[in-house]
């Protein structure tokens, strides 16, 4: 198929990547062009506009910040649906509120082109071996003319209500994982002055009943921070944990639902960010807060 990607982030990359390696037509298009040089190398061809993206190809996959760079990206000036995309499949996987979903989705099925949302759960290893989990919010009948692309990016597929329900289901899949990485930072902190190798840390919590499955992956990184060393490729920052735990907050806040976890969650997030990086792996967030009574 003649597939767009708009948005190379991390993991639009990964994404496009993997759907030039499955042997799909791909084109790509980023804010920052340089971006589009290692898909270009790899057999993408680069568009100069999220127009000229959306003419080239029969379905579109963005995958962006937030709800801003959506509109732009969409409706902006030479934006995906400024010309004719009738007929044409969005596959929209960003992390943003529902709500933003669902006004984006009326716009595009406005134009006469079908919508799908499908955030997805995993980083960009699974992106690029195709073992994503995908969270579909859809019509029944768009479901299922998106699912053979997101089959071959997705190891499992839930299609989880109408538009909307895919990005609920992001942010609960999320929540966890975010939560913990803070909760492992204090058990560290805790367990620090036994002095023992955090290797065999890692190894022991990846066999508790509290051990979550991202040990299996993280844990001997992770460890290799903890003794100083480089913790390899960031797959996922500090900046996009502090920007999911808001997008959590602006939605329990919209429902009506305290989130205390969540929001002290973030404080501590936000502390990292202000004296590690943003753009530090999130994992490192345990690393700090594992240390920071030593500081």
């Amino acid at each position: 198929m003649h597939i767009g990607v708009a948005g190379l982030g991390k993991m639009g990359a990964a994404i496009a990547l993997r759907l030039v390696e499955v042997g799909h037509a791909v084109a790509v298009w980023n804010r920052s062009a340089d971006k589009t040089k290692p898909l270009v190398e790899a057999g993408a061809v680069a568009a100069a506009t999220p127009a000229e993206l959306a003419q080239r190809s029969e379905t579109i996959i963005s995958i962006l910040t937030d709800a801003a760079a959506l509109e732009a990206v969409y409706t902006g000036a030479a934006g995906l649906l400024t010309g004719n995309v009738r007929g044409k499949l969005f596959i929209e996987m960003s992390t943003v509120q529902p709500q933003t979903e669902v006004d984006l989705a009326e716009k595009v099925r406005a134009t006469g082109a079908a919508f799908v949302e499908c955030p997805v759960g995993g980083s960009t290893g699974p992106a690029q071996q195709g073992k994503l989990i995908g969270l579909m919010g859809a019509e029944a009948a768009d479901a299922a003319r998106a699912k053979p692309i997101l089959d071959q990016l997705c190891r499992r597929l839930e299609h989880c209500g109408p538009v909307g329900a895919g990005s609920v289901m992001k942010l609960t899949i999320n929540m966890p994982l975010m939560i913990y990485w803070q909760a492992l930072g204090e058990a560290l902190a805790l367990c620090r002055p036994l002095g023992l190798d955090p290797a065999r840390i890692m190894d022991l919590l990846a066999d508790t009943s509290g051990g979550p499955n991202v040990l299996k992956a993280r844990g001997a990184p992770l460890a290799n921070m903890l003794k100083g060393g480089d913790g390899g490729p960031v797959t996922f920052d500090v900046d996009g944990g502090v920007k999911d735990l808001r997008t959590m907050l602006a939605e329990a806040h919209a429902r009506g639902i305290a989130l205390p976890l969540v929001e002290k969650t973030l404080a501590c997030y936000e502390e990292t960010r202000r004296n590690l990086s943003g753009a530090a792996e999130v994992s490192a967030v345990s690393v700090y807060w594992a240390n920071r009574g030593a500081r």
